[in-house]
């Protein structure tokens, strides 16, 4: 069992940054697929970027050159930089982390972007 706890998120101008993190604990992090994705009012769920245990990458192309993620997987952590931040990534941001077929969620983080 994985259980998952974002942070980081908050009020930030249009341009702005934030930086996500996504603690682990329970079992083995290296082992697993982890992912970013957010939830706007009235949207589905969406992927906005994954890191996969071999260190493959793929962003959501609304976010490329602008977002990062990375992980650490001695601290069980994976991260989400967020750049030039626009009105429309206002969202809850999930954790995800992947192993088969089993899934585990995070309980979110408010991103708003506003002036």
């Amino acid at each position: 069992q994985v259980q998952l706890v974002e942070s980081g998120g908050g009020l930030v101008q249009p341009g702005g940054s934030l930086r996500l993190s996504c603690a682990a604990s329970g079992s083995i992090f290296s082992m697993y697929d982890m992912g970013w994705y957010h939830q706007a009012p009235g949207k589905q769920r969406e992927l906005v970027a994954q890191i996969t245990r071999s260190g493959s990458i793929n962003y959501a192309d609304s976010v490329k050159g602008r977002f990062t993620i990375s992980r650490d997987n001695a601290k069980k952590t994976v991260y989400l930089q967020m750049n030039s931040l626009k009105p429309e990534d206002t969202a809850v941001y999930y954790c995800n982390a992947k192993f088969g077929t089993r899934a585990h969620w995070g309980q979110g983080t408010q991103v708003t972007v506003s002036s």
